[in-house]
């Protein structure tokens, strides 16, 4: 058994990563909102406006987390339309 490990456990290691990299997940939920920064790292100016988001993704096993981040209005745009385009592709599956 040590002999087979120690000649093959790489890649059984090596398929379980890719695995888990594989597995995204299931989207269960995602709420937004438009907020005002007054103060940010990230944004040029104050009073910019930005997208907060949150997704709630079950996994392969029913676990639920949640995933949050923010994005400037135009990234916001570009992901909405990413997703939209999404939804067409797997509608036609």
């Amino acid at each position: 058994m040590h002999h087979l490990w120690s000649e093959h456990g790489s890649l059984v290691q090596a398929h379980q990563e890719v695995q888990a990299m594989a597995s995204i997940g299931q989207l269960v939920d995602i709420q937004w909102k438009l907020g005002m920064a007054v103060s940010s790292d990230t944004c040029r100016s104050l009073n910019s406006p930005y997208i907060s988001i949150l997704m709630k993704i079950a996994d392969a096993s029913g676990e639920i987390s949640y995933k949050s981040f923010e994005m400037t209005v135009l990234q916001f745009q570009n992901f909405f339309r990413q997703f939209k385009e999404m939804a067409s592709v797997m509608e036609t599956v």
